[in-house]
């Protein structure tokens, strides 16, 4: 462990406090759980988040890769399977209720803040290690997972508008909230292998895929 009864997960999430606030309770969270948030806002979220996928499904096939064993491999596999089926039809529902076509080729989303993310992956790849990419999987899917099960506890009503009310309880289901508290072990177990070189170049990644979360949902508010 790392010289007391805390996770490195857990010593990450507490020694970047503000890092994980801001991407787990903020004005979009807030606005989206308690059905005020703008259309055209949560549009222009969508949008960029479809054009984050491929960045994401990318970053999940390395993990089916590298991963260490047939059944961390089916994990991420079956994650797999999720985002390129459920939750893009998710998308395309929604989409279609705003009546905008998805990102494709030819109508591709640019954006700082997608580019980051893509280059941190990026990197996160090229390093090869099971770690390095459980570095960045853990807080764009806990994050997630954190501020879904926080808006369910709260027991006030789902929004009206299916595109939110799903997005909440996608994120907030018992098979996903498994699957990132199987991540964290994951990632916990190779850090406690590591050097600590290795182990400080993870938390690098963890706390910048933290800061490119809060500012991709800052970009949602941004004007076209």
């Amino acid at each position: 462990m790392t010289g007391r009864d805390v996770s490195f997960s857990e010593e990450l999430r507490e020694r970047h406090a503000d890092a994980w606030a801001a991407a787990t309770d903020n004005r979009f969270v807030r606005e989206l759980v308690a059905d005020e948030i703008d259309d055209a806002v949560y549009a222009r979220y969508l949008r960029l988040d479809y054009a984050f996928i491929e960045t994401l499904t990318a970053a999940v096939g390395h993990a089916v890769a590298c991963a260490p064993g047939m059944a961390a491999k089916s994990r991420f596999a079956g994650f797999l399977g999720v985002l390129t089926s459920e939750e893009n039809d998710y998308f395309l529902r929604s989409f279609d209720a705003f009546g905008a076509p998805p990102p494709s080729f030819d109508n591709p989303v640019s954006h700082p803040v997608v580019d980051g993310f893509a280059g941190l992956m990026a990197r996160q790849r090229a390093a090869g290690t099971y770690l390095d990419i459980l570095t960045v999987l853990v807080p764009v899917e806990w994050v997630y997972l954190q501020w879904a099960s926080d808006a369910v506890a709260g027991n006030r009503p789902m929004p009206e508008r299916f595109y939110l009310s799903e997005w909440i309880t996608l994120h907030a289901e018992p098979a996903f909230s498994d699957f990132v508290t199987w991540m964290r072990a994951e990632l916990d177990r190779e850090a406690d292998r590591a050097d600590p070189d290795v182990r400080a170049r993870a938390e690098v990644a963890f706390v910048e895929a933290l800061k490119l979360e809060s500012a991709f949902f800052a970009a949602s508010y941004e004007p076209e």
